[in-house]
This record gives C-alpha cells, structure tokens and sequence, in this order.
C-alpha cells in the first residue's frame, strides 16, 4: 500500500465514522411538505405614509412572533425573504383558517366618532379586491362627516359615517377578554390605553358624551380592518368633556368566546408598521409527507440496490467496491444535510434518491479509462493502469460536476420555496459524490489491485479486459458522422414535435405560476368526477376544476377563493363523499403567480447563459455553442411531451428541467473531452473521424451512468405517488433525450460549425517530464488513431 493509499482510507474511515455518528444522533429537519403543516408567504404592503422596506418588515415580523406564539403553534419559523416577504411555517396546523385571520388581518384598529348616520351606501370593498389594502375614504355629502372620514355598517347593519381616526390600535396598553357572569354582558375585551392614548381616549369619549343619549353621535365606532367591531354608546354616567379613563373601557358586541379571544390577541399583539397581504398558502396533510418518505426510502433501497447489482455485473469485483462506496456516499451525503441543519423538503428528497444514481458517473469514467490502458498495453500493472484512469477521467469528472453544481446553484438563487431545498440536496450529493469516487472509491479499489489474488485472476477485477459493447462497437466502426446534417434534420423533427404539442395542446399551468387556489381532498366513500362537479356547481363553484389525483382523491383547481370558501367547498364535497380531508392545499396569489413565471423564465435564460459561458471557457466556442443548442434541443423537448401528455408545469417541473439542464451537459462535456484530446493528439485527422472514435469510446460511460440514474427514476416514477411521480417522468424523458442529444446533436453541431471556423485544432496536451525515460517513454508510444502506415 503506497502512502498516498493509506492516507486516503484514514480520510475515508475518519469523515465515516464522523457521518455514522452525526447520522445515528440527529435528526432532519423536515419541511412542512415532509411533516405536514402550513407554510403561508406575506407580502408587505406600502402606505401612504410608510414604505415597506427591510426595516418595517423586521418590525412586522416581531408583531406577527408575538400573535403566533399566542396561538399556541408548536415550533412556528417566521422568516424575512428579500426586503418585503414574510415566511410563516406553522408545523402540524391542518386548518389554517384562524391562523390566517389572526396573522394575514393588519390589526390597524381605529377608533372614531360617529357623526351620524349615513345617506349614501357604506364603503364597500370591490369583490376580488386586496381585504388588506388602504382604505379609500369618501365622505357622506348629506351629513357634517369629516372629509377624511369613512362610512361603514355598524353591527346592525345601518349605515354610519365616521370620523377621522383619532386613536389606533399603537396606544392599546393592553386587551383582554372576560366573561361577565353577573352583569350579563356575555364576552367582552377591557382595554388598557398608554399614557398619551389614554388622554386621547378619555378627549374622544368625552365629545361624544355632549350629545344626548340615543343619539348616533354619542357612539364611538371601534374599527378593525374597516369593519366596525363595536360601537357602543358612551355611558349616560359619563359627563361633557368628561371622558371616559384608561382602564375602565370595554369593547362588547355578540362576541363568542373565540371571537373575544382572537380579538384581543390581535390587539394585544400591536398594530402592524404596514399592512400584509397572503401571497401564498400551502397545506399538507401529515399522511403524504409520511407516504412521501415511505415512498421514497423504498425507491433509494430499490434503486440503489439495482444500481449495485448493475454496476457490480459489469465491473465485477471494482464494480462491487464502487457499490461500497456508493452506500457510503448515502451515509455522508445524509450526514452533511443534517449537520448543516438543512431542511429537506419534498423535491430535496428526490434530489437525495436522484444523486444515489448520478453518483456512479466518476466511478464510471474512471473504470472506462482504466480499461483502455489495459486494452493499449496488457502487460501494465492493475495499480498503474488505474491510477492512470483515474489522473485521466479528472478533467470529465470536473467538468461534468462543475455542470451539475451550477444548476444547483441556480435552483438555489432562483428557485422558490421547496425547489431550494432540491438545489442544496443536489449540490451535496455532487460534492459527497465526488468525495466517495476520488476517496473511498479509489482507496479501496487500489488496496484491491495491489492484492496477489486480484492481479493473477485479472478476469475477476473488471477492468482488465475491455467491455462488450465497446468492443463490438469498434468491430463494426460505424461511419456515425458522415453526413452529420441527417443527424440534425432528426433533431429538428423531434423538436417540431414538441413545439407542435405546445401549440396544439398548450401549457397546463400550474397554480403555482398562474395564481389560483389547488386543493387534493380524500373522501370515506368513493365520489366520480362528474358527481363532484356537479355538487360543486351547485354550492356556487361552478368554475371549479376537478381530477382525480391519487388513490381516488378530487384535486380541486379554482381562481380566487379563501379560506371560508374553501370550508364550504370542502363542507360541500362531504355531503356526497362523507368525511372529507384535506391531503394539499396550495393557494398562490396572481402577483405572485407572474413573479414565479417571470423568475422560471429567467431561471431557463440564466441556466442557457452561464453554461454556454463555461464551456466556452473550458472548451472552444463551438463546442459551448454546439452543447447548448443540444441542451435548448432537450428542454424543447420535455415541455412538449409534458403538453403531449396533459402532465402540469410547475415549479418542481422546473427543478427537473434544471436538473436536465445540467445532465445533458454533463453528457456532452464527457464527449467533447474525449474529442478534444483525440483532436489534440490528431491534429490533421478529420474532425468527422475524431469524434465518431470519440462517441464509440464513451458510449459506455454514458449507457452506463444513464442506467444508474435511470433504476432510480423509475422506482420514483413507480412508488413516488403523484407528488413524486412528474418529477420522476420528467428526468426519465430528459435523461433519454439528453442522452441522444449529447451524442447525434451536440457532436453533429461542431462538426458542421468546424467546418467554418477559422481557429486551428487545439495544441496537444503537455506531457510531463520531458526528456526523462517517461517523456521518452511517451512519445515512443504508438498514438491509438495511428495505423503505423508511413509514406
């Protein structure tokens, strides 16, 4: 064992046992997608008088701490995102209706005097209208109104005109509901006023009680959200100009209990800096996150042992070391997201299964060209020839990771909500990859080379021997590149295609880039489409959309609806169905909906930019500009299938496009490596025959490393349920067309562009120690390309 070996497996034993014991002594965090929960996203409003900016927000966020912690959720998150956005989480909540109302209502509570009653109808919000917007005060023309104030219903309907506000809900010492028992009075709320406030408030009651009881004018209209809560008569006891004192005033009405307490939990929990409007409201019910798990542990055993037992069948007994360390990459790749505290939400998940498969790729490349120095001179050693593979595979292995890493990174920075969680189990998974390849991997499999039994049955190691695809394929010589326009009139077709489905069949949308409202609901007894349809029309939801999701659920799909409409559709689908629950809910505002479209928009553009810039650097500019048509190729043709099919497009569509983004330049990159270093050697050997020996060389990496991925999609595809089950359609189409694309577009595409290109092939690589016996040693040896033929 040379020492470079030993300190390897020492590093390789080290970060395991540190991963087994962070992995058996922590937990993951779960996102509510995973635990079940509501996650709400709050969007800050401006005012007339205050802008909603980083500072205000913080300000808002203590206020909304405070009434959260006083609904009693366990372990709620509340975070800022951007300069105006708030994140709520509420873990385990189901219903999110009172938590709505308690955190999405301002809390800007007025109090007013009553000028009296009103001639003209009260102000009225427009249907469909922000409830958390400015008022827009008008003024009654028929009374002695305020020209600032506003006209309002009191509790019995009438119509009132208000004054200005003359007290907010800022100078609220403190609120409290009680029941009074022996007055009679039922529920009410004692108020205690701040210093200041309390002199405005005992000045209010006090011009109020110069007018005679009875009168409209001797009522104080209290205000909340521009709906009159109360608006009590000033007590005949209390005198002109006299007033009433701070903590000695009640607000009472037709309270319930819960009404009393909400109220003064509003209240006591302050005015909010500016008002906040719900941009976003998901729900999860606690059984598909626990059959989100479920499924997805099962497909990562089942995937994984598939990609064992198939990388062992071809690699043999490497093949079963790289399965080693394989399991070893779960180990560690699970142990960072939990010592990182990264929250692992649904997508995230998939992205975990999904790198289980991917994380073969380096083993792959590095076996591939070990067997090729094996194949050039049989007489080398097991120990040379793999430490030549793996010195050689490092420029595809970094490349094709350096691909991968940033379309993590870009679904990180524009992702939104569970789509950042697949971004940073994507970016670990490559990084704990790399490490389990170039580490453990190589560890183990040079321990095994330098063994007796393993170098006199070369048979057994896998690599001794070339395979029997790329053998047969070198046989046969297929003349690939020939007429490489055949190649592209094919893809051209194939995208036609695609773009004939977009038109024809259109872009289902979904909820989360169109705004709307999606809700999956499960039923005790078995209802039809067509029955709850029906029963919804008639409950005055007539443009509801129901499917069938699931194992028998209704996904419903609306425009705007809010919580009280959701109960009563919900109330309305249980008179036919029985018990009915709520498995999903996803509520997503149409600001917010264009944004998500507008940011996926970008995302794709950005995806198209930063790696055509990369592979420029990397390689040639027709190389970049070749693999980025084949990637535009691919993109084209997984949103036209998912049109084809009628699947939906939303935001973890995008995540799996992104990711196919990155895999179909990862496919490329280990082509034109191979290219590039041919061509390098060649310099006057025709581009055509270079790369047609390039693809037959590396077609077993890429059949290879695609069925690792694919054994993975497929049992995802097949146990993942439907939350799962697009994502998982989506990579496997992708994979395949990336697959194709890397080889009859990508190569075809620099063929054709070469061949008007004005820069000379690139200069062949440097060798090391020239003038030594390697040097000597090196340029003695016969190029592969080279026949021996002289003239």
């Amino acid at each position: 064992m040379t020492r470079a070996t030993a300190v390897r497996a020492v590093l390789a034993v080290a970060v395991l046992l540190v991963s087994v014991y962070i992995s058996l002594t922590m937990s993951p965090r779960l996102g509510l997608d995973l635990q079940g929960g509501t996650r709400i996203v709050l969007q800050a409003r401006d005012t007339a008088t205050v802008e909603a900016d980083r500072e205000t927000t913080d300000r808002t966020l203590e206020v909304l701490r405070q009434r959260i912690d006083s609904l009693g959720v366990s372990e709620p998150t509340l975070t800022r995102s951007g300069e105006d956005r708030i994140i709520v989480e509420l873990p385990d909540v189901q219903d999110p209706r009172q938590a709505a109302e308690v955190i999405g209502r301002t809390a800007q509570l007025t109090f007013h005097a009553v000028e009296g009653p009103a001639v003209e109808e009260p102000d009225e919000k427009p249907s469909g209208s922000d409830p958390t917007a400015d008022p827009s005060p008008t003024a009654d023309p028929g009374s002695t109104a305020d020209p600032d104030g506003l006209t309002l219903s009191d509790e019995q309907g009438r119509a009132l005109a208000l004054g200005p506000a003359r007290l907010s809900g800022a100078g609220v010492e403190d609120a409290t509901a009680g029941f009074d028992a022996q007055g009679g009075a039922g529920w009410s709320v004692s108020l205690e006023f701040r210093k200041d406030a309390g002199q405005d408030w005992k000045r209010l009651t006090g011009e109020a009680a110069c007018h005679p009881a009875g009168d409209d004018r001797r009522r104080v209209a209290i205000v909340l959200d521009e709906k009159v809560i109360s608006s009590p008569q000033v007590d005949p006891s209390v005198g002109c100009k006299v007033g009433l004192p701070s903590g000695a005033t009640q607000i009472t009405g037709s309270f319930s209990a819960d009404e009393a307490r909400d109220l003064a939990l509003l209240i006591k929990g302050g005015a909010l800096p500016v008002p906040v409007e719900i941009v976003e409201q998901r729900t999860v019910g606690p059984t598909l996150g626990a059959a989100a798990i479920d499924a997805s542990a099962r497909a990562a055993l089942i995937g994984a042992a598939a990609t064992a037992l198939f990388i062992t069948i071809v690699y043999r007994l490497f093949g079963a070391l790289a399965a080693v360390a394989l399991g070893a990459y779960g180990v560690i790749s699970y142990a960072a997201l939990v010592a990182l505290g990264v929250t692992l939400t649904l997508p995230g998940l998939a992205g975990f299964v999904l790198a289980i498969g991917m994380a073969v790729d380096a083993n792959v490349l590095v076996f591939e060209r070990a067997r090729e120095e094996c194949a050039e001179r049989p007489k080398r050693s097991l120990r040379s020839a793999l430490t030549t593979g793996f010195t050689k595979a490092w420029s595809a292995v970094a490349d094709s990771n350096a691909t991968t890493l940033i379309a993590a990174g870009l679904l990180f920075f524009l992702g939104s909500g569970p789509v950042k969680g697949f971004g940073v189990t994507l970016a670990i998974g490559v990084i704990a990859s790399m490490f389990s390849a170039l580490v453990i991997a190589r560890a183990l499999t040079e321990i095994a080379a330098g063994t007796r039994f393993v170098s006199d049955y070369r048979s057994v190691n896998g690599i001794a021997r070339p395979g029997a695809v790329r053998t047969w394929l070198v046989r046969k010589d297929p003349q690939l590149f020939r007429k490489p326009v055949r190649w592209l009139v094919v893809s051209v077709a194939l995208v036609a295609v695609a773009v004939a489905g977009i038109v024809v069949r259109g872009i289902d949308l979904g909820v989360e880039f169109t705004g709307g409202r999606l809700v999956e609901y499960s039923t005790s007894r078995p209802v039809d489409v067509e029955t709850a349809r029906d029963t919804l029309a008639a409950a005055g939801f007539g443009d509801a959309e129901v499917t069938t999701a699931g194992d028998g659920d209704l996904s419903v799909r609306t425009g705007k609806l809010d919580n009280d409409g959701e109960h009563a559709l919900r109330t309305a689908l249980a008179e036919e169905g029985g018990e009915t629950t709520k498995v999903r809910d996803e509520l997503i505002g149409p600001s917010l909906g264009d944004e998500l479209r507008r940011n996926a928009l970008i995302a794709l553009g950005v995806a198209v930019a930063v790696q055509l810039a990369y592979l420029a650097v990397r390689f040639r500019w027709t190389f970049a500009v070749a693999s980025v048509g084949a990637m535009v190729h691919d993109v084209i043709l997984v949103v036209g299938a998912f049109a084809w099919l009628g699947r939906p497009v939303d935001g973890i569509f995008l995540a799996a496009l992104l990711t196919v983004i990155g895999y179909s330049v990862n496919d490329s990159v280990v082509v034109f490596d191979r290219v590039r270093e041919l061509w390098g050697a060649n310099r006057r050997t025709p581009l055509d025959t270079i790369a047609r020996r390039a693809v037959l060389q590396t077609v077993p990496r890429t059949v290879n490393t695609g069925m690792g991925a694919l054994f993975i999609l497929a049992a995802l595809a097949v146990l993942g349920g439907d939350s799962l089950a697009d994502f998982a359609l989506a990579l496997l189409i992708g994979i395949c067309v990336g697959t194709w694309s890397s080889v009859f577009t990508a190569v075809p595409g620099v063929i054709l562009l070469e061949r008007n290109a004005k820069t000379p092939p690139p200069a062949p690589g440097k060798r090391k120690g020239k003038g030594s016996a390697r040097g000597r040693q090196g340029a003695s040896r016969r190029d592969p390309l080279d026949n021996g033929a002289r003239v």
